[in-house]
């Protein structure tokens, strides 16, 4: 078992942690600020140290056989052996750009209120599906939305509830196709805004940054067609 400090405190940028075992061209940690690619968001790269200040570099990071309570932290070269010590380090100007998207996407989804089909975030362009016949009437009046709550800059941060509780609060969950991953007894939510001034709440296991302001600014991109009740609406970042 990996203890995930991320979900904790996404701005962790390096750990000291215990290689648990290596093999299938990677290495598992007892604790890592690495973030494993799921929920659209890509794995965390970066590099981990030796005690001897030898180098791995970490290529990417994901969950081995579909097991979220692992991270399998991707590694080119000699792998290090279960027992070492390690001190692993986030590319994080990477990780930061995106946690800005990912905030942003979360913030597309307040200003489009469809349900969600899929998504995908990365460092310069993101996007969202939704489940939306017609396109958007109005692109301008979107990205003035979104940059509005930017502007706004809503506190974001990470509770928990239990599988039970939200079961009976079903309007949370915008993602149609992917439910939470349950079982574990509680899942964990992003909020954005406080108190009656929440604009989002819902289940979410990834990385954000602490406060919309961090994103700087949110362009509209090209806004595509994906099936019949399907529209594909992408973001960029414009700094």
């Amino acid at each position: 078992m990996t203890a995930f400090l991320f979900r904790d405190d996404a701005y962790l940028a390096e750990c000291d942690a215990i290689v648990l075992a290596a093999g299938e061209g990677g290495f598992e940690l007892d604790r890592t600020v690495f973030y494993a690619a799921s929920g659209g968001q890509p794995g965390d790269t970066g590099r981990s140290v030796r005690a001897d200040g030898r180098e791995i570099a970490v290529t990417g990071t994901v969950h081995p056989d579909g097991d979220r309570e692992r991270v399998l932290h991707l590694a080119e070269g000699a792998l290090p052996e279960p027992g070492e010590r390690l001190r692993v380090v986030l590319d994080w100007p990477r990780r930061h750009r995106l946690m800005r998207m990912h905030s942003a996407l979360h913030l597309l989804s307040v200003v489009l209120p469809f349900g969600v089909t899929g998504g995908a975030i990365g460092e310069e362009r993101g996007r969202l599906d939704f489940d939306m016949p017609e396109p958007p009437e109005d692109p301008a009046a979107i990205e003035a939305a979104l940059n509005a709550l930017v502007a706004a800059d809503l506190e974001v941060r990470a509770e928990w509830i239990t599988e039970a509780e939200l079961a009976a609060r079903p309007e949370m969950v915008k993602t149609m196709k992917v439910k939470p991953p349950t079982g574990q007894g509680r899942v964990r939510l992003i909020r954005i805004g406080t108190g009656e001034g929440t604009v989002d709440l819902q289940p979410c296991g990834g990385t954000h940054v602490r406060r919309t302001g961090e994103i700087s600014g949110i362009r509209i991109g090209k806004i595509e067609k994906k099936g019949r009740e399907n529209r594909r609406v992408n973001i960029h970042l414009t700094e």
